[in-house]
């Protein structure tokens, strides 16, 4: 799998936890946010540990991919906030609907700005070596992760 055939998988596991967030009770929130949290974290590593710095290279993709890391600190200071939030604080919707909007907005500039010139840039050799890479950084990650829980 490619660099961004890996990435746009991510994207639509997440855009399907959004849905049910969208689709269920504030009841059933808070562990829908621990799965979104999970992927997002994940997600966000492999694109600045690999995928981003093998884009900055590239001068033409210098300036989308610093938007994107600011978009990354901007999402990861919302998932920290949320992670220290009881379930019944009155900031919980708010905060976790503005983070679902941020998400859904940086993954719209991503496939439809970022992903199209990445494709012109790199040959599908290096796209499928930097998928491969960011599928066992992503394993990696989350095996971690999941002994730190």
């Amino acid at each position: 799998m490619d660099a961004i055939e890996l990435l746009k998988d991510d994207h639509d596991k997440v855009d399907r936890l959004f849905q049910k967030v969208k689709a269920t009770d504030e009841g059933e929130h808070l562990a829908l946010f621990k799965k979104i949290k999970a992927e997002l974290d994940a997600h966000t590593h492999i694109e600045e540990k690999i995928f981003y710095p093998k884009l900055k290279e590239e001068e033409e993709l210098k300036d989308i991919v610093l938007e994107g890391i600011e978009e990354h600190h901007q999402a990861r200071m919302f998932l920290r906030e949320l992670a220290n939030l009881t379930e019944d604080s009155e900031k919980f919707e708010p905060k976790l609907k503005v983070l679902i909007e941020d998400i859904e907005h940086h993954v719209m500039e991503e496939e439809g700005e970022m992903f199209p010139k990445v494709k012109k840039v790199f040959d599908a050799a290096t796209l499928q070596e930097l998928g491969k890479q960011m599928a066992e950084e992503k394993q990696i990650f989350m095996k971690s992760n999941q002994a730190n829980a």
